[in-house]
């Protein structure tokens, strides 16, 4: 009981200082004014350091290490029967790939690319050939 009393009043002291610093600050500049023009430049980065974008890629990867549910159904790999460590390729075409531990590759309908979307994160780095992207992965 008192611990719970004792943390609201420090909790209130906290926001009571936050507020006086806050009141104590010079105001902010007005942000409707507009921003003053800056010529862009055609080209920002020299050629060399451009990233290559996602239409440049043959596709995309990412690990999965649960097991892969679809339609309620736990995927298992037909080659060695693992179901859990996929490696999940999202190609050009609009296909989706899964690959086991073992090295087998199957074709995978039942997902799409609202899916890999929903489930992978920023692209964060690319590969020149498949073989470095699998080592990146683990695989």
């Amino acid at each position: 009981m008192f611990r719970r009393a004792r943390a609201r009043r420090e909790l209130r002291d906290a926001q009571r200082a936050g507020h006086a610093l806050l009141q104590s600050l010079p105001d902010w500049p007005d942000r409707t004014a507009p921003a003053p023009s800056v010529a862009a430049a055609p080209d920002f980065l020299p050629p060399d350091l451009w990233v290559p974008s996602r239409q440049d890629a043959a596709g995309l990867m990412m690990r999965w290490e649960q097991p892969l549910v679809i339609g309620d159904e736990v995927r298992t790999c037909p080659g060695c029967g693992a179901y859990r460590v996929w490696i999940v390729f999202y190609m050009r075409d609009d296909s989706m790939w899964l690959r086991c531990r073992a090295g087998h590759t199957t074709q995978e309908l039942g997902l799409d690319a609202a899916w890999y979307n929903r489930n992978s994160g920023p692209v964060d780095r690319f590969h020149p050939t498949l073989e470095e992207g699998l080592r990146h992965l683990g695989h």
